[in-house]
């Protein structure tokens, strides 16, 4: 029982630690109320879906904590903005999602060496960002790039 209480919970763990989409720190704190209903079906976006799997390849197995906050389906951000052709644009560039002014104004252009900076620590890259979550594993950050590079 505690092994299912523990699969439910971890990807609403990494949804609450991704931070909202909302453009301030107010609208952040409104939309964390105690309703779990939105985050109980957020939870089942997770798992792959139809749009990911027609994508150029399928998703590297390292690529699952991404997914928890964004999408490579282009124009459809959720939590995090889509990764949909983020390599080689502007960081805080992706229309309809709300970037913190520390990204929009950073001048980061997503190249592979940026990328990797961020991935191994993005609060460590721009203060001030909202993405909390750091993948450390260079081989991991590597395949995670190399997928992102074929989502265009």
């Amino acid at each position: 029982m505690k092994l299912k209480s523990m699969i439910t919970i971890a990807p609403l763990a990494l949804l609450a630690a991704c931070g909202g989409s909302g453009g301030d720190s107010a609208s952040q704190s409104g939309s964390a109320s105690g309703n779990e209903k939105p985050s109980a079906a957020s939870a089942t976006t997770t798992q792959p879906e139809p749009a990911a799997a027609s994508s150029a390849e399928t998703a590297p197995p390292a690529f699952a904590i991404c997914r928890s906050c964004h999408s490579v389906e282009a124009g459809r951000n959720g939590v995090g903005p889509t990764l949909h052709g983020i390599v080689g644009s502007k960081a805080g560039d992706v229309a309809g999602f709300p970037f913190s002014s520390a990204l929009r104004q950073s001048g980061i252009t997503w190249d592979r060496q940026a990328l990797d900076t961020w991935l191994q620590g993005p609060m460590k890259m721009v203060p001030g960002t909202r993405m909390v979550i750091a993948v450390p594993d260079p081989v991991k950050r590597a395949e995670i790039i190399d997928y992102l590079e074929k989502q265009k």
